[in-house]
Parts: C-alpha cells; sequence; structure tokens
C-alpha cells in the first residue's frame, strides 16, 4: 500500500491540521515526521442519528475520534435489556478496545448527528510502536474511558427517579453555555437511568412545573436550567 504523504494526512478526507477539536484528539502530539509512519487512509464521516458506528462483537478494524455530536455506548444485560452505560463526546474515542482484543465490546450509536474520523487499527498499532507521542496520548484516553464509565454508572444509578432524571441532565450540560442540557429520547433515557419510560416523562414534566428546567425545543431534548441548585438536590419522590 502506498504511504499517504505527510500533506495529504494533514489536509486529504480528514483535515488534521485544521481540526477544530485537534488539542482533545489522538493525533494532537504527533509531529509532521510522524504522518511518514501511516500507511492507511484517515477518513471523515459523517452519520445520521440513529445509526451504528460499531457493533458489538464485530470484528475490531478501526478506532474513531468522534469530532461532532454524541454517541451512546449500549451493552445488553444479563436478562437481555439494553443499558446505556456512557455517552461520548467530542474528543472522545470509539473502539478503543480494539487495542486489547479482536471484537467491539459494544454498540456505539449516533445519539445525534455526528462527524468521525475512521483510524484504521494498523494505523495506531503502529503509531503506538514507533511514536512515545501516541503511546501516551493513548494510555491517557484509555485511563479517561475507564473514569468517566465507572463514574457514570455510579452517577446515574443511584437514588430515586428524580435524582437520576436530575443527575442526567446536569450531566449533559453543555460545555459552552452550562444553562443548557442536551437529552435524549424518553426510551435512551430510560435505558441510561434504568427507569421506565413513563417515570421519565413523569420526572421531567415534574421539572417542568416547579420551574426547574424549561424546554427550549418542540421534541423536549434541548433544556434551559432554571434551578441548579434545587435541581442538584431534587425533593423525594
Amino acid at each position: 500500500m502506498i504511504p499517504i504523504k505527510t500533506e495529504s494526512a494533514w489536509r486529504g478526507t480528514a483535515d488534521c491540521r485544521n481540526c477544530g477539536i485537534r488539542d482533545m484528539v489522538l493525533f494532537a502530539d504527533l509531529h509532521e515526521d510522524d504522518f511518514k509512519l501511516i500507511h492507511a487512509p484517515i477518513d471523515d464521516l459523517e452519520i445520521v442519528a440513529g445509526q451504528p458506528v460499531v457493533r458489538l462483537g464485530k470484528t475490531a478494524t478501526s478506532l474513531y475520534t468522534l469530532r461532532v455530536g454524541l454517541v451512546k455506548l449500549v451493552r445488553n444485560t444479563i436478562d437481555g435489556r439494553q443499558r446505556i452505560v456512557r455517552v461520548l463526546r467530542a474528543g472522545d474515542v470509539i473502539g478503543l478496545e480494539a487495542l486489547m482484543g479482536p471484537t467491539y465490546e459494544s454498540d456505539a450509536i449516533a445519539l445525534t448527528p455526528i462527524k468521525v474520523c475512521r483510524l484504521p487499527l494498523q494505523v495506531i498499532q503502529r503509531l503506538n510502536r514507533e511514536t512515545p507521542r501516541l503511546h501516551q496520548r493513548l494510555l491517557e484516553k484509555w485511563h479517561r474511558s475507564l473514569k468517566e464509565a465507572d463514574d457514570w454508572l455510579a452517577d446515574l444509578n443511584f437514588g430515586n427517579a428524580r435524582q437520576r432524571v436530575a443527575g442526567l441532565i446536569l450531566k449533559m450540560r453543555s460545555e459552552h453555555d452550562a444553562g443548557v442540557s442536551t437529552l435524549f429520547s424518553r426510551e435512551d433515557m430510560g435505558a441510561m437511568l434504568d427507569l421506565k419510560l413513563e417515570t421519565v416523562s413523569r420526572t421531567l414534566n415534574a421539572f417542568q412545573r416547579e420551574g426547574l428546567i424549561e424546554p427550549l425545543d418542540r421534541q423536549g431534548r434541548v433544556y434551559r436550567i432554571v434551578d441548579s441548585a434545587r435541581l442538584a438536590v431534587p425533593k423525594g419522590e
């Protein structure tokens, strides 16, 4: 396979040089010479909401850096239910488990329209071996992903329904505006919080009546947080 030229790596389908989140992604610390090690194309992809990025149990061939949008990681419980074990945001890496095993360990589904960079596994493996800067970044991403997965499950599976829904609202606050929270379908929220759809809807409606949040769209996916202090300590059911 013909090696990618440095300029192509930066300005091809994946425009790494001009990436708006370059400081957050795996290749942030690479130098120009590092790209001479790349022998496979890095693709810039757009995926519509509801479509999979990777599937549980499928052979792992690539890692994906999430540039825009939100992705849910879904696993099945022993009793056959689906649980959302984590939500990924811009800068996160999809499929890190591919570095440790032959298959993906979760379904990764676009919650919103997303943009990702698809990084062939052989590219990551070679750079990981020969470029200490990428190796360190991978270790940091791996540690962060494990911690966030643990925190996600611990935070959102504690307390009654009001506490769980309130915790999700606060956790999904925008990085650019802490007063705005972007949520998901009621079904997805139930899968995240281990609650019934009706319970999620009833709790959100109660928060609106009490003046804690107000919807900013017709679908009830985006909310303004009116009183974060009261939301952080919601009263019991």
